[in-house]
């Protein structure tokens, strides 16, 4: 392949802030809150236009593993509920997108997080192992941002990878990773007349397989999903959230294979909803809303850390002193393989509850540097349990703690007693 040689140039160090958190999803906000509430100066980097990741760009619509979370997590869940923005289903959380990205604004602004939309970290200066500078892309041209501590919650690994940390993908000896998924929001149907094709209406009404009859459904429509398991979820009335879509084999981190996985996705998605439209009746009136401006995806880079959390973890159910959070999800891999199964894959780990430990959050081979979120320490199997957001927002909440304390201290991460950092965690004056 030809190359160009860029051309050296100074790149102007546009702010120096005690914390710098990369990536503005649940994990992300959750450590810019956690760490400027604690009186320290806060940068937060992300690459979509506006925060929340999967939630807000993802159109994801639901918290899973929330029901047993504090903190952070509860305090977004109430002000969303206070603007009557929820649906609660056992442990789990649905909610309007618009508000949800209303309130992350809010409470960051309130909180004195500096944010910075439509910028993307694109390399990292880590002298001697000790993270020192984030370089970034937008608009304004190259930038870089230095920090006293960083926090990686890209989701794929961004910044650690960049800064020389090595990570793990895929699963262990083929390095497949689970499917993609593009989500979209439709209205046009009632409650009560799709109840039994909806996750959280159906069930209450004695329909326990309310994706296999969405499927099949829309196999009377005349075509067949490529995720096999269909899901309606219900947000409010007059909107519901559908997640019909797999794209296998795509890499999270090459960017011509996330485009054409997502224009596949979208092109899939309103073929679904177009013929379960012809069908008439219940849905004669569906329409799709909105179609994700970010694909879902499930995995990227596992980066590697202090502690690897494992599938015996899960099956022990592990329990940790510098236990960050405890995880209730079950294992929950998508189908790598699309000619085997496409729909959830079952593994010979049954988890039980077990706990995420702070050193799994802290990188290996640079130093300065917190993870949060899906790139945590951990193996392929445990990750398919912790990936959900309602884990990554404690686990941004206990990194971004954590960060606040080093910059307090001028400490790095892996020298911070568990027992301090946790002192900081009751809810700060």
């Amino acid at each position: 392949m030809p190359s160009y040689n860029e051309p050296a140039r100074e790149v102007p160090i546009v702010e120096r802030a005690d914390v710098l958190v990369a990536g503005g999803g649940p994990a992300g906000v959750a450590a810019a809150l956690a760490a400027a509430r604690r009186g320290v100066s806060v940068r937060l980097i992300e690459s979509n236009g506006c925060l929340g990741g999967t939630w807000t760009a993802g159109l994801l619509s639901w918290i899973l593993d929330s029901g047993s979370k504090k903190g952070i997590l509860q305090e977004i869940i109430a002000e969303l509920d206070r603007r009557g923005a929820v649906a609660k289903y056992g442990g789990d959380v649905g909610y309007d997108v618009e508000t949800m990205k209303l309130v992350l604004d809010e409470l960051c602004l309130a909180a004195g997080v500096r944010v910075q939309l439509h910028t993307r970290v694109v390399t990292a200066h880590a002298p001697a192992r000790r993270l020192a500078l984030a370089v970034t892309e937008s608009k304004s041209g190259r930038q870089a941002w230095a920090a006293d501590a960083f926090v990686d919650a890209t989701g794929d690994g961004d910044l650690a990878a960049l800064a020389g940390c090595g990570f793990d993908y895929g699963r262990e000896g083929t390095g497949q990773a689970q499917p993609m998924s593009l989500i979209c929001l439709v209205t046009g149907i009632a409650p009560d007349g799709v109840a039994e094709f909806v996750r959280g209406l159906a069930e209450p009404k004695g329909e326990r397989n309310p994706k296999g009859r969405l499927k099949a459904e829309m196999e009377r429509a005349g075509v067949s999903p490529s995720y096999a398991q269909p899901t309606l979820f219900y947000i409010r009335d007059g909107l519901f959230c559908l997640m019909a879509n797999h794209e296998y084999g795509v890499a999270g981190t090459d960017a011509a294979q996330v485009t054409q996985a997502t224009a596949r996705g979208r092109a899939e998605v309103h073929t679904l909803v177009n013929a379960l439209r012809g069908l008439g009746g219940i849905w004669k009136d569906l329409r799709i809303v909105a179609t994700a401006e970010h694909i879902g995806v499930r995995e990227g880079r596992r980066v590697r850390g202090l502690y690897q959390v494992t599938a015996d973890d899960l099956a022990n159910g592990a329990r940790h002193p510098d236990a960050v959070c405890r995880v209730n999800f079950p294992v929950d891999v998508h189908s790598t393989d699309p000619t085997h199964d496409k729909g959830i894959t079952r593994e010979r780990v049954r988890a039980k509850p077990y706990d995420i430990p702070y050193r799994a959050l802290v990188a290996k081979d640079v130093y300065g540097l917190l993870l949060a979120g899906r790139c945590i320490s951990g193996d392929f199997i445990a990750h398919s349990s912790y990936r959900v957001t309602g884990n990554a927002v404690a686990m941004g909440e206990a990194a971004g703690a954590a960060a606040a304390l080093a910059a307090k201290t001028k400490r790095p991460p892996h020298e911070l007693p568990w027992s301090e950092i946790q002192k900081t965690l009751s809810p700060p004056a």
